[in-house]
């Protein structure tokens, strides 16, 4: 399948990003089974690390690999969507504050977020935003599809769940721009682009709640349910045993998947939970 031939991809208010597979064939990078002789491993994480980083826009995937230029391009993209936008269409005068919403909203990607905690914050620093503000301006960057919201599913009782929801972002590379934070926070960027991938594939995804512990992903579809957990590395016995504890409470016999970045050992199967590469699932292999 050529780039422009995907008939359902995630947008940023009409600016088309990239799934891995099709980000890798405008890098001519074609992807095959990294197990064939002679294959490139270190290329492929190269170009899954840049995915990761700079992010899914068509032409950043045919960018030279300089910071400030592709850093420029996305910025450009960022605030002709946040001004030009978001805020004249909501009548926002202090784009400022707005950009503080966006940047929080950024550095807790993958985090339970509420309106209250971002009022707080913004207050704290000496200016004046209410909660029923910042909730119209969340609603407002979902909208434009900057963000989109994640409700919580509680799976024993079957019903969704309106409070403490997650935000993911819609392309890793803005917010590489606006918030640096390095890699301590893989875990939540391998969440974003695991959600940005299963709803290009057009599942319904909500984060899954079981008691106290909690599921990654619920993806539900026509064709029924699949679990979900996300790990940069399940490597060290303590935290397989932590990924794979929620997902072994489910007591349906849906499928349950736990997608790491995992070279040694990277697929396995534990009483039916199939372990896999995060590269080999986004690229369908």
């Amino acid at each position: 399948m050529k780039p422009h031939e995907c008939s359902f991809f995630v947008t940023f208010r009409f600016h088309r990003v990239l799934a891995l597979s099709e980000h890798m064939q405008y890098r001519s990078f074609p992807y095959v089974d990294h197990l064939d002789v002679g294959f490139d491993f270190s290329k492929l994480r190269s170009d899954f690390n840049d995915y990761l980083r700079f992010g899914a826009f068509p032409y950043v995937a045919m960018l030279p690999k300089n910071i400030a230029t592709i850093r420029d391009y996305i910025g450009g993209i960022y605030h002709t969507i946040l001004i030009k936008d978001v805020a004249k269409r909501e009548g926002i005068n202090d784009v400022s504050v707005l950009e503080s919403i966006v940047k929080f909203l950024c550095g807790n990607v993958g985090s339970p977020v509420s309106a209250k905690k971002i009022s707080d914050t913004i207050n704290s620093s000496g200016r004046r935003i209410s909660v029923n503000t910042v909730e119209r301006y969340m609603r407002a960057l979902t909208d434009s599809f900057l963000f989109y919201k994640v409700d919580r599913f509680d799976i024993k009782g079957k019903q969704t769940l309106k409070t403490l929801g997650k935000y993911y972002i819609v392309d890793t590379g803005l917010r590489d721009m606006l918030v640096s934070s390095g890699g301590a926070d893989l875990g939540h960027l391998l969440e974003n682009i695991i959600y940005l991938e299963l709803i290009r594939r057009g599942y319904k995804v909500n984060i899954g709640k079981l008691a106290e512990k909690e599921v990654d992903f619920v993806a539900r579809d026509a064709d029924g349910i699949a679990y979900y957990q996300v790990s940069a590395s399940t490597l060290d016995e303590n935290t397989l045993k932590r990924e794979l504890e929620p997902l072994q409470r489910i007591s349906d016999n849906h499928p349950k998947f736990l997608l790491t970045l995992d070279e040694y050992m990277p697929e396995a199967n534990y009483e039916g939970i199939r372990k896999m590469s995060v590269i080999d699932w986004l690229t369908n292999k």
